[in-house]
């Protein structure tokens, strides 16, 4: 028991980002984890040979990919009883917060294949292999799907090519 919380514990911070990233919901990614976590300790003494991070990066998406399929089926509900106004509108942020999403809002028009690779590879700092392992696939899919992703990431932030309205908003400097 204490070998597996000394592998596990410190990747729970990964997990969260990870899971974060792709819900996009604190609550949602926190219950996600929760259940890889859960999922890992009763299913710990069937792991194999190799990388821990990997094997709980393999459980957490193949978790969140059946809970997309499952939201897909069921539709979104929100209960109106129990949200407040902050759930309906968000407040102005700065500079900082409002590129971060957009960033983020360019990242999920990204298909879900190359978002994933992109995530964990260039987030989650893991090796291709291990990404391969964790999304099921060969190693050279993992590194084609991440030079689309990047390429494609790339077009997104440099502005729209088709003529599109540019939601990004310039702000003026003090000095001017």
């Amino acid at each position: 028991m204490q070998d597996m919380l000394v592998q596990v514990e410190p990747l729970i911070p990964a997990l969260r980002r990870y899971a974060r990233s792709l819900v996009r919901d604190r609550a949602t990614a926190d219950d996600l984890v929760q259940d890889c976590l859960e999922r890992a300790v009763s299913h710990w003494h069937q792991r194999r040979d190799g990388s821990v991070r990997a094997w709980l990066f393999t459980i957490l998406h193949n978790l969140a990919i059946s809970q997309f399929r499952q939201s897909a089926a069921r539709g979104s509900h929100v209960p109106i009883d129990e949200s407040n106004e902050d759930d309906f509108s968000e407040a102005a942020a700065q500079d900082q917060k409002l590129m971060y999403r957009d960033v983020l809002n360019k990242l999920a028009r990204l298909p879900k294949d190359q978002q994933a690779v992109l995530l964990l590879v260039g987030v989650e700092d893991l090796s291709y292999a291990d990404a391969a392992k964790v999304l099921g696939v060969p190693v050279g899919t993992v590194m084609s799907r991440l030079s689309r992703a990047r390429e494609r990431l790339q077009q997104e932030l440099e502005g729209p090519s088709n003529g599109e309205a540019s939601n990004i908003v310039s702000i003026r400097s003090a000095r001017e």
